[in-house]
C-alpha cells in the first residue's frame, strides 16, 4: 500500500481513483502531537488523540511506500505535514536500538517501507541542504533504508511525477 500525504490546497481527482494508495491531505483537520505518549504506553500503537489521524501507526505499519509533497517552507515541511510525520511516533516502540551510531526507537512493525519526499515552490541552496538533512534524519529515525528527495517547480505535473 502507499500512503500518500500532502499539503495541496485540493488532491488531483486521479490519484482517489489509485486502488492501493491512501490518501492524507489537510482537508481533515488533524491535531498536533502533544508528546505524551500515550501511543506507547495507553493504547500502544495508536494515538490516544481522537481525530482522522489517530490510526496513523497501523496504517504506516502496512504501507510500503510514503509518499510526502509539501511545499518547502525554511527548508523544512509545511506544517500540516510536519504534523503527519510528528503523529507518526505510534509507528516506533517506546525500545531504543543503535543505528548508524546514533540511538533511536525500534520499529513496531516489521514492513520494509520506502520514502519518497517532493518538495515544491522555492527554495535556496541552503534550504534544500537543510530539507536533505532533514529527510535523511526522518528515514534514519524511522528506519527507513531507501528513501528519495526531490524538489519540484511545477506543481502542476504531479500525475506525471506519481
Amino acid at each position: 500500500m502507499e500512503l500518500l500525504v500532502h499539503d495541496l490546497p485540493e488532491t488531483p481527482a486521479a490519484w482517489e481513483t489509485m486502488p492501493e494508495r491512501t490518501i492524507l491531505s489537510p482537508q481533515k483537520p488533524i491535531h498536533r502531537c502533544v508528546g505524551c505518549f500515550g501511543c506507547w504506553v495507553k493504547t500502544p500503537g495508536c494515538c490516544v488523540i481522537p481525530d482522522a489521524y489517530q490510526d496513523l501507526g497501523p496504517v504506516l505499519g502496512h504501507c510500503d511506500h510514503l509518499i510526502l509533497i509539501s511545499r518547502c517552507v525554511y527548508g523544512t515541511f509545511s506544517p500540516f505535514v510536519k504534523n503527519v510525520i510528528d503523529r507518526s511516533l505510534a509507528y516506533m516502540h517506546p525500545y531504543f536500538s543503535v543505528r548508524n551510531a546514533q540511538m533511536h526507537h525500534q520499529r513496531r512493525y516489521q514492513n520494509e517501507m520506502r520514502l519518497s519526499v517532493y518538495f515544491y515552490g522555492d527554495c535556496t541552496p541552503e534550504e534544500m541542504a537543510t530539507a536533505r538533512c532533514t529527510v535523511t534524519a526522518i528515514a534514519t529515525n524511522l528506519d527507513l533504508h531507501q528513501f528519495g528527495i526531490q524538489f519540484v517547480q511545477d506543481t502542476e505535473t504531479w500525475e506525471v511525477i506519481l
